[in-house]
């Protein structure tokens, strides 16, 4: 995660008195404002950290500590100071989730639920087997004038999915369910069950019809043929021998290699980054770097002043930010060079590159993404995750809950509206970039 404190202000507290509020970003998004007191007193001191610690650099080093970092403590205190911000009251609310089919689900959850919480609802109203729950993540997106959509982040353990996309203001965000996996070979699990089968063909078609999976004119017509029979198996089956099955891409954007000012549109998937590049010369070039060979990464945002419209030298001027994500790459065998990629989405590109990294270390250890069984089939809340209260926050209501109904039967089939095609011979194609080194195996020191 990128944390970042872009700001601060001066604010009034209920005396009248003044203090200085840090708003700290989470991702490049504001996610909780709060006292440097508050924080010693809240976290620092639970850390046993010393009071000399700077703000500015204890947040980024926490993150980073394996133990710290992933600590219940560390993510409640998030998850408090983000909905005590928003000033969101913990009560019983309807959260909308959509599919890939075009359908929504509606949960009913506490706005001070985390995104576990919400996915497990979700999980239980479509009901997807435990199991299956950890092959599928919450992701928030925003919706695009032009029908597409732009992916903002994968939801994480320290935020309140309701508060998140509440605190945004805008219809065109939403929260989408997706695969969370890589591995192709992972997809085999999700088709045993009917309402994994149903909600990874629907991302299939999706990703067809916008264009991130590459079909030709032949492969479209057997993929409509399968359709019309209703064989979801051997349709996916067929996708995933498609160029760029499984992969997410990215807006438009920037970047110095091969050379500085180049735009591309960057794809992440089968444990890479894809380039479509376009050179100065205009001419296209196509390359992949496989995250084995990636020695180590980074975001960095800074403030870029904007024009603010007005003829006033004594305004305010307004800052945009810029985030860039860094990767130093093993070009050939005895060759690392830094590729730099300007992009809004620089952060969830990083999110896809650890992901990876973290599947990879899981199947080289010989464990499972699978989820394990919950107690008594349902998820339970720790302490942590109970109401939030602090004024001007409302007491939790009874804990009880309306049963949820499924929704397993209501998941339509998919139709391939306007699905676009294409001829093979005018897929953009090139060399990768990289050299023909490759790491043997992964380890603490290849990534």
């Amino acid at each position: 995660m990128h944390f970042s404190i872009p700001e601060t202000e001066v604010r009034s507290d209920e005396n009248g008195s003044t203090y200085v509020a840090y708003n700290i970003h989470v991702n490049g998004v504001l996610h909780c404002r709060v006292r440097y007191s508050q924080l010693l007193g809240d976290l620092l001191l639970k850390l046993k950290h010393g009071r000399n610690v700077l703000l500015f650099y204890f947040l980024p080093v926490v993150r980073q500590d394996p133990i710290l970092g992933s600590s219940e403590m560390f993510n409640s205190f998030l998850r408090k100071a983000q909905q005590e911000t928003q000033q969101i009251p913990t009560e019983e609310v309807q959260l909308e989730i959509y599919l890939f089919s075009g359908q929504k689900v509606k949960v009913n959850i506490l706005t001070s639920d985390q995104t576990e919480d919400v996915l497990e609802a979700v999980a239980s109203k479509l009901d997807l087997p435990d199991e299956l729950v950890g092959y599928f993540s919450l992701f928030l997106v925003q919706e695009r004038g032009d029908g597409g959509c732009t992916y903002v982040r994968k939801l994480q353990e320290f935020e309140l999915p309701y508060v998140s996309i509440t605190s945004l203001h805008s219809p065109n965000y939403r929260i989408v369910l997706r695969k969370s996996y890589w591995d192709t070979a992972y997809d085999s699990d999700v088709m045993d069950d009917r309402v994994g089968l149903n909600l990874l063909y629907a991302q299939t078609v999706s990703d067809i019809e916008r264009g991130w999976i590459l079909v030709n004119k032949e492969q479209h017509r057997q993929l409509k043929s399968l359709q019309e029979k209703g064989s979801k198996k051997e349709f996916i089956r067929l996708a995933q021998t498609l160029k760029y099955y499984g992969y997410i891409k990215f807006d438009p954007c920037i970047t110095d290699f091969p050379e500085k000012g180049c735009h591309v549109i960057v794809g992440a998937g089968n444990n890479e980054l894809n380039f479509h590049v376009k050179l100065p010369s205009d001419q296209m070039k196509e390359g992949s770097f496989k995250v084995t060979r990636m020695r180590c990464w980074r975001v960095t945002s800074s403030q870029v002043p904007v024009a603010n419209g007005t003829a006033n030298p004594s305004s305010s001027s307004k800052c945009d930010v810029k985030l860039e994500l860094a990767f130093e790459y093993l070009m050939s065998k005895d060759r690392l060079q830094w590729v730099t990629i300007t992009s809004p989405q620089a952060i969830m590109m990083s999110i896809c590159l650890q992901s990876m990294v973290d599947e990879l270390m899981v199947k080289k250890s010989g464990g499972s993404i699978k989820k394990k069984k919950r107690l008594n089939g349902s998820f339970q809340r720790s302490d942590s995750q109970q109401a939030v209260k602090s004024p001007p926050l409302l007491d939790s209501p009874d804990p009880s809950r309306e049963q949820v109904v499924k929704l397993s039967t209501k998941l339509s089939s998919v139709s391939l509206r306007g699905l676009s095609s294409s001829n093979s011979a005018s897929d953009i194609s090139g060399n990768d970039f990289h050299g023909n080194y490759a790491f043997e195996g992964i380890g603490d020191d290849d990534l």
